[in-house]
């Protein structure tokens, strides 16, 4: 994979210093808008990057890139996508993916007719923790509830809390805790079960109308989920699920899954932590130029279908909201 980097805030600060040790991908160019040009320069150094681009047609038009990453606020991520596939790129969109069901359906169908990747940035889903969960439901029996609390006190949200608003907060850039924070435990459910027959969301709103945290209820045929989000305040972060003749519960926050512990009735708990020492972003770049070089275009494309279930409870629970 030769990957151009799309831009300079925290993630990809977090994203370069993951790939340098990931030897499937080729970090070729990383582009910033001009006002965050020295940034980009000053990663470039650190990363050693050759280019540093501020013009994304000319970043687009190069032949020694195969790949882009899009890093930048949720509320762009579609017009970049869209330019890059156009370009004839394969795509990696920093979660939450898109901010609407009709924008994210318009890219999977744009990549499906190029015959491109696009890939969703989902840590958790190529992490050997995951397996482990996914493998090990059937030893628990009937599900009967689902718990999901990430909450982290933002460090944004003490700027917000004297009136001033940056995008996390935001809500014209999807910002707030449903699109941010409370994402991972409603992709990790709709992961694991598919979509819900039945969802609300109720936020706790702050002065600008954004969610600063919230609990999203969600209602499968044979069991109940409730996902808690906070950017607010913050807790011990866990996931479990509760069945008949056992639970497994993750601790730890879902976007770095360290830790799964399966526990059966009358037995003795099983803790794993299958991640190993890789970076948690490792383990999705490393899938990402799986899929590419073995050309697995159906996983990629089954892998959108948890996309597209997770940004339908987003829109509608967001839209609901603001209507309120």
């Amino acid at each position: 994979m030769r990957l151009a980097i799309l831009g300079t805030g925290k993630i990809v600060k977090e994203v370069l210093a993951t790939l340098k040790d990931v030897e499937e991908v080729e970090l070729k160019a990383i582009w910033a808008r001009e006002h965050s040009r020295e940034k980009a320069v000053d990663l470039a150094k650190k990363y050693d990057i050759a280019s540093v681009s501020t013009d994304y047609e000319e970043l687009l038009a190069c032949g020694d890139i195969d790949t882009v990453y899009v890093g930048l606020i949720n509320s762009v991520h579609y017009a970049y996508a869209r330019q890059a596939l156009l370009a004839g790129k394969h795509v990696i969109l920093e979660k939450p993916f898109c901010p609407t069901g009709k924008e994210a359906a318009e890219l999977i169908a744009l990549a499906k007719a190029k015959h491109l990747f696009l890939f969703d940035a989902v840590s958790f889903l190529y992490m050997p923790n995951f397996r482990f969960l996914q493998q090990h439901l059937k030893d628990i029996g009937k599900v009967k509830l689902v718990q999901a609390n990430y909450s982290q006190y933002s460090s944004r949200y003490d700027a917000y809390r004297q009136g001033e608003v940056l995008p996390a907060f935001d809500p014209a850039a999807y910002g707030g805790a449903l699109y941010d924070i409370n994402f991972y435990n409603i992709a990790l459910v709709t992961a694991l079960f598919g979509a819900p027959e039945d969802f609300h969301y109720l936020p706790n709103r702050g002065f600008n109308g954004v969610d600063t945290s919230g609990i999203l209820n969600m209602r499968y045929p044979d069991f109940a989920a409730v996902c808690i989000g906070a950017k607010d305040s913050e807790s011990p972060c866990f996931c479990i699920v509760q069945g008949e003749d056992g639970y497994l519960k993750v601790e730890g926050a879902p976007s770095r899954m360290p830790k799964v512990t399966l526990q059966r009735h009358g037995g003795e708990p099983t803790t794993v932590n299958e991640n190993g020492p890789l970076p948690r972003l490792a383990h999705e770049f490393k899938a990402f130029a799986k899929m590419l070089k073995e050309h697995d275009y159906d996983k990629n494309v089954r892998k959108l279908e948890i996309t597209r279930n997770v940004i339908h409870i987003l829109e509608t629970s967001r839209r609901a909201m603001m209507q309120s």
